[in-house]
């Protein structure tokens, strides 16, 4: 039986943008994958927790961006794991949940650089397939990497949340650089 090739695309998305948008859809269509699960993090623990908007917030934002895009699902699932999430229980616990499903783990490459602070780090390379997309000045090698791990050539923007969070706080009119769903939602929430 083939698996389906599910991207798990980890994050705070606080809030979620066009960059997040467009890495996912590029790796569906371009990389392999057949679809791509949004894991919205409760909290990531190499960040601070009091950046973060409200988890059912950023959950709903996420919602609202890939609804027309059937290939992309918003996941709370790290909501119900106990806290604070790491990877390597995440997707433990994925592959219990769903054992039809090959589950790729994508992050960047400015993550893969930090990659040995990763809790169980070798042994998400050793199980679990990874993807690497790039991030402008965090170059990583294909010909030093486990097999298990590839470097997928998708387009780059240097965009954050921080830069759309603090953009929005000084009253910039950033509409194109979220979806037009979530621009709104945040508009009349009046965030952040």
């Amino acid at each position: 039986m083939t698996k389906i090739k599910t991207g798990i695309y980890s994050g705070s998305f606080n809030p979620v943008h066009i960059g997040h948008l467009v890495l996912a859809n590029y790796l569906c269509e371009f990389e392999g994958l057949d679809e791509i699960w949004f894991m919205v993090s409760p909290h990531n623990p190499l960040k601070e927790q009091a950046d973060l908007w409200p988890d059912d917030v950023r959950l709903h934002l996420v919602e609202v961006a890939i609804k027309d895009y059937p290939r992309f699902k918003a996941s709370d699932f790290e909501f119900h794991l106990p806290r604070p999430t790491y990877t390597i229980h995440t997707l433990d616990e994925l592959k219990k949940k769903y054992p039809e499903r090959e589950f790729n783990l994508i992050i960047g490459s400015d993550n893969w650089l930090l990659f040995p602070q990763w809790y169980e780090y070798k042994r998400i390379i050793t199980e679990n397939q990874l993807l690497i997309y790039p991030r402008p000045g965090f170059t990583v090698s294909q010909d030093q990497l486990p097999p298990t791990v590839r470097i997928v050539n998708s387009p780059t923007f240097d965009i954050s949340s921080t830069f759309i969070r603090n953009s929005l706080a000084a009253g910039k009119d950033i509409r194109y650089f979220l979806h037009p769903n979530v621009y709104q939602y945040i508009q009349s929430l009046r965030l952040p």
